[in-house]
């Protein structure tokens, strides 16, 4: 999938790394199925962007992906004591749901965000691994059966995206791309980062059936203690 004229439906396009996925995608010259549980009154649509409501968890998705040449997903949990203890089976069911609509309407691009810390739990400083971990285990396990989910799903060509801690800042495109999980030393992933690392491999057709993992190095104050209290509350 490479050059104008190509469409992509994108899941989750409200959230961080789906805005930022839609806009680099319409800048890029790609028409943008914007796709999301509910939009606010000013989500007007432009040239390239349409937005769409769909509940991906309940909702048939085939008109939403049909003739599309690519999905993204960009669905997530947000950060809650309810999402923490028992996270609904978003990455799960939702991803299949979206799998299904590709597989009956013949679409076969698709790529996910999942997590590094799918691969392995011993990554980042010590405070990081036991205070974070635990709170997002569950999740990680979800993620990790999506992932069991889509490689069974010989229909579907796919890519789970492995970034590191999400960090709501600015495109860079310096970012680090490492098998499965993310180099030694680096923590962090920008969403927009992110966002441009699930184009590139939707467009341009890299990593099929892989777990890429995805990071790149931060000033320490995005690193620290102090900066996950504040993220989780």
């Amino acid at each position: 999938m490479t050059g104008p004229g190509r469409t992509i439906a994108i899941f989750g396009a409200g959230g961080a790394t789906g805005a930022a996925a839609a806009r680099l995608a319409s800048e890029r010259g790609l028409s943008v199925r914007a796709i999301e549980h509910g939009w606010p009154a000013d989500a007007p649509d432009s040239e390239r962007i349409t937005h769409h409501t769909a509940d991906v968890m309940t909702d048939d998705l085939a008109a939403l992906v049909d003739g599309t040449d690519a999905v993204i997903s960009a669905i997530g949990l947000g950060l809650s004591p309810q999402t923490v203890l028992h996270p609904p089976p978003l990455y799960t069911r939702g991803t299949g749901h979206i799998a299904d609509a590709m597989e009956r309407t013949g679409v076969r691009r698709l790529a996910v965000i999942s997590a590094t810390f799918v691969e392995t739990r011993n990554i980042g400083p010590l405070w990081f691994r036991l205070s974070a971990m635990p709170a997002l285990s569950r999740t990680y396990a979800q993620m990790a059966e999506m992932e069991a989910m889509l490689r069974a799903r010989r229909a579907i060509d796919w890519t789970a995206a492995r970034p590191g801690w999400l960090l709501d800042l600015p495109y860079t495109g310096d970012y680090r791309v490492t098998d499965n999980r993310i180099a030694p030393g680096l923590i962090r992933t920008r969403h927009a980062d992110l966002a441009d690392f699930l184009l590139r491999c939707v467009t341009q057709d890299r990593h099929v059936g892989e777990t890429p993992a995805i990071a790149r190095k931060e000033e320490r104050r995005y690193e620290s203690p102090e900066a996950l209290a504040a993220e989780f509350g």
